[in-house]
């Protein structure tokens, strides 16, 4: 993805994103559920490689599966891109676990830039202090074979509700995941870096005891602009 758009969102919130995302229409980008395995202290970002689960059929689901290298979630994280976040559709479900501390560490050694499951991840604690961004519902130890199957590859899939296609961009923060359309990325990341301004300069209004009427919004212009400007330029934003 475009280097400056990944800076960029390197420090934007998603609560940020989401209203950027809401003026152009788009509400359930949001992915519901999910909190960090460990908050890392920097924020996710890059495009979206999934993986889709389905429920599993008992014959098709026995622990011999492991052994099939053509297996799709040994695969999902052998070819997940440097740099990409891996994206798991679970059905929004934790009774088992999509994936586990062996692979996400795995996947942490090829580059990846995070992982995102609507599921569980077994080994949470473990996951936790691993150097790579994850999300899930919440720790789940039965293998996913009980009741999932991993089924297909980078293909659109639903996480936690929202509608996830290859390549959008996926930011993650302290709170939670958003996905952003491919093609609007680099727009919404411009939007959102100047909200950050106006935000942050909002909040040390607020605490010099400035009322919100006016302010946020920025309805008074003809006061907030001059004072706003000023902000930005004594602090380079």
């Amino acid at each position: 993805m475009n280097p400056e758009t990944r800076d960029i969102l390197m420090n934007v919130s998603v609560a940020t994103l989401a209203t950027a995302l809401f003026k152009r229409g788009l509400r359930n980008q949001v992915i519901q559920g999910v909190h960090p395995v460990g908050w890392k202290g920097k924020n996710m970002v890059g495009p979206a490689f999934t993986l889709r689960y389905m429920p599993a059929r008992e014959d098709r689901n026995q622990l011999t599966e492991f052994r099939n290298p053509e297996h799709p979630q040994r695969v999902a994280i052998e070819t997940c891109p440097e740099g990409s976040v891996l994206v798991m559709d679970s059905r929004k479900q934790a009774n088992a676990a999509s994936s586990g501390d062996i692979l996400i560490t795995r996947l942490m050694m090829r580059g990846g830039a995070g992982v995102v499951t609507d599921g569980g991840f077994r080994d949470a604690a473990v996951i936790a202090e691993l150097d790579i961004p994850a999300y899930h519902t919440r720790p789940s130890s039965p293998t996913n074979l009980t009741n999932n199957e991993a089924i297909a590859i980078n293909e659109p899939i639903g996480c936690g509700d929202a509608p996830v296609f290859p390549g959008d961009i996926i930011v993650g923060d302290a709170d939670c995941v958003i996905v952003i359309p491919a093609h609007m990325a680099e727009e919404v990341a411009a939007e959102a870096k100047e909200m950050t301004a106006y935000e942050d300069f909002v909040v040390e209004q607020v605490k010099a005891g400035e009322p919100i009427i006016g302010l946020y919004p920025r309805v008074n212009e003809e006061k907030f602009g001059p004072l706003f400007e000023a902000w930005r330029e004594k602090n380079g934003r």
